[in-house]
């Protein structure tokens, strides 16, 4: 386990040594209120100096407490951007200035730290964009973390981009959300359609949920490259229906795994035949399910079956979920 840290470096508040020292790095229109929101106000990190504050400040936290991973969250909208230290015909270059000198200071700590894993954050999915992208390996997807809910946003959000940046953790019930109580295995198996996290309190967990849980993630831990980099199939869309299915084919076309959701069945309604998509047609498969009793097909089948003739699941009730590997034989 590696030590990880949340920070915001582009924020300031009022109540802080440092405004007390700075009041001018702070954005502001002279003469006009400082909004504050969460307690904060923006520093301008357009300022040679302000950017070298932040980086020297940075650098420093990273390097003497050992940090392997840095949290890089931004949680309030711009107000009264002002930068009255430069020209009047100057100020409105703050915008792309300000963005320059944060790409300035992830490509220095980068460069400084190889090591380091960065995740942007922003108030819950709110800076994702290919500048940030080259300089950051993952993304905070949202702070909606209710596993429902974010069959759809994790739909939603892998329509421009990889699942292998999209963080998704599994959290505790009830949901903060809606107040919603999802099992254990549904929650993982949501997460594991991307990048899958734990956070939850696990000193609150049960050993039987601690034992489901170190059973998941090594599931995932041979899944995991399939999903995060390879080809990603939408087999039944989550919005508007009580079911969903997505599949991710390896790069090398050896794996496929299948992740199958069930909201709430209606009137003992089955689980909708499952029609698999790139497999070769010639080849046989070996299908391995995460619980056995939740597939039909057990024995090695052909990709032109299991694309044509398709997947029967047994899922059930409320919350149901399960994951089929499918393994090309030589």
């Amino acid at each position: 386990m590696d030590f990880g840290i949340w920070v915001e470096p582009e924020m300031v508040n009022p109540d802080s040594d440092l405004y007390r020292k700075h009041p001018d790095w702070a954005m502001n229109f002279p003469g006009r209120p400082r909004t504050e929101a969460r307690n904060q106000l923006l520093l301008n990190l357009a300022r040679e100096d302000v950017k070298e504050y932040v980086f020297q400040w940075l650098d420093q936290l990273v390097s003497n407490n050992d940090i392997a991973f840095l949290k890089w969250d931004y949680n309030r909208n711009w107000a009264e951007p002002g930068w009255d230290a430069v020209a009047p015909e100057d100020q409105k270059q703050i915008y792309v200035a300000y963005v320059r000198n944060l790409y300035d200071i992830l490509d220095r700590l980068r460069a400084k730290h190889p090591k380091l894993e960065i995740e942007s954050c922003s108030g819950g999915g709110g800076r994702v964009d290919l500048g940030i992208l080259r300089r950051v390996e993952e993304v905070w997807t949202s702070d909606n973390t209710d596993a429902l809910d974010r069959l759809t946003l994790q739909d939603g959000f892998t329509q421009a981009y990889t699942p292998g940046i999209m963080m998704a953790w599994v959290t505790d019930v009830p949901s903060g959300i809606d107040g919603r109580v999802v099992p254990l295995k549904f929650r993982f198996l949501v997460a594991m359609t991307g990048s899958l996290g734990v956070g939850g309190n696990l000193n609150k967990w049960t050993p039987d949920e601690m034992q489901a849980a170190a059973g998941f993630v090594a599931y995932y831990k041979r899944v995991r490259d399939t999903v995060q980099r390879g080809g990603l199939y939408r087999l039944i869309a989550p919005e508007g229906s009580e079911v969903s299915a997505t599949e991710y084919v390896s790069q090398d076309g050896r794996q496929a795994v299948l992740f199958a959701f069930l909201h709430s069945q209606q009137f003992g309604n089955p689980f909708p035949t499952v029609f698999l998509r790139g497999l070769d047609e010639t080849a046989m498969y070996k299908l391995h399910a995460i619980d056995p009793t939740q597939v039909t097909e057990t024995e090695s089948v052909s990709g032109a079956y299991l694309m044509h003739h398709g997947l029967d699941l047994n899922l059930h009730g409320d919350y149901d979920s399960t994951s089929v590997t499918i393994e090309k034989q030589p």
